[in-house]
């Protein structure tokens, strides 16, 4: 799913199933996400999937100058028509998001309506520049923003809610109902904000990674028939439970457990 645009403007563009093209027309909608993003004057604004421009217009209004990326070249090329635009027409996971805020001399706030079909790869691909990013709104596909921010105990708690937890801190926002976009997508939408975690713990994102991909990999287990077998292997001889399934541990634990493996 990408952009954000105006109810008559839709229909001088054919959205592409490919790049997973819903476009939200709910001005009052458009306006709340606006308001939750609340971009400030000398911020660095960066917008994944501007469409057709209608949130972008909105962020316009408040922050000058925008810097957004677009993959489909038709709507690049319409947003190049603005002197208050920069246009990085590219594949989103191609983008060097430490390069981008090297050369604007600041930290990156991220938003967008993401294509929900690469939501997640997008996430990681961000993930790998955390560092240089002050926080991130987005919209996602309801389901997705809820394994995100699930708290441990819980069906949604997996993979997806360590391996971003361990450095953000999630919060669904704002739900939005299929029938605000044209056309209208099968699934709900919210909008998620991420804000990096201030205090980084010491860890391997790759050891981390691993290990919490082996938890998840057999999830109606207990962690001795996965983790603790792989932990096993490693020569591990220091305490962690794992009597436990994997969405009973939490993300703190993990990341604790990555430490002594490092050490």
């Amino acid at each position: 799913m990408s952009g954000w645009t105006e109810p008559d403007t839709v229909r001088q563009h054919i959205p592409r199933k490919r790049f997973g093209q819903h476009f939200l027309t709910d001005k009052a909608l458009i306006e709340a996400i606006v308001d939750l993003i609340d971009p400030q004057p000398g911020e660095t604004l960066v917008e994944i999937g501007p469409g057709l421009g209608a949130m972008t217009l909105p962020l316009l209004q408040r922050h000058k100058p925008l810097t957004v990326i677009e993959l489909d070249r038709d709507l690049a090329a319409r947003l190049r028509k603005r002197d208050d635009v920069e246009v990085i027409e590219s594949d989103v996971l191609k983008v060097d998001f430490h390069e981008l805020a090297v050369a604007k001399g600041a930290k990156l706030r991220v938003v967008g309506n993401l294509p929900y079909n690469i939501s997640t790869p997008i996430l990681f691909h961000l993930l790998q520049a955390v560092d240089v990013v002050e926080d991130q709104h987005f919209m996602l596909q309801k389901e997705v923003v809820e394994r995100m921010a699930a708290a441990p105990g819980g069906k949604d708690f997996g993979r997806l809610s360590v391996m971003l937890q361990w450095r953000y801190d999630i919060e669904s926002v704002l739900d939005v109902p299929p029938e605000a976009f044209d056309p209208p997508p099968r699934v709900d939408s919210a909008v998620v904000r991420m804000l990096p975690l201030r205090e980084v713990p010491r860890v391997d994102p790759t050891l981390l990674g691993e290990l919490v991909t082996v938890a998840f990999s057999q999830r109606r287990k207990v962690l001795r028939n996965t983790l603790g077998r792989w932990l096993e292997l490693r020569g591990f001889a220091g305490e962690f439970d794992v009597r436990r399934r994997a969405e009973e541990v939490p993300v703190a634990e993990y990341v604790r457990l990555a430490e002594m493996l490092s050490a």
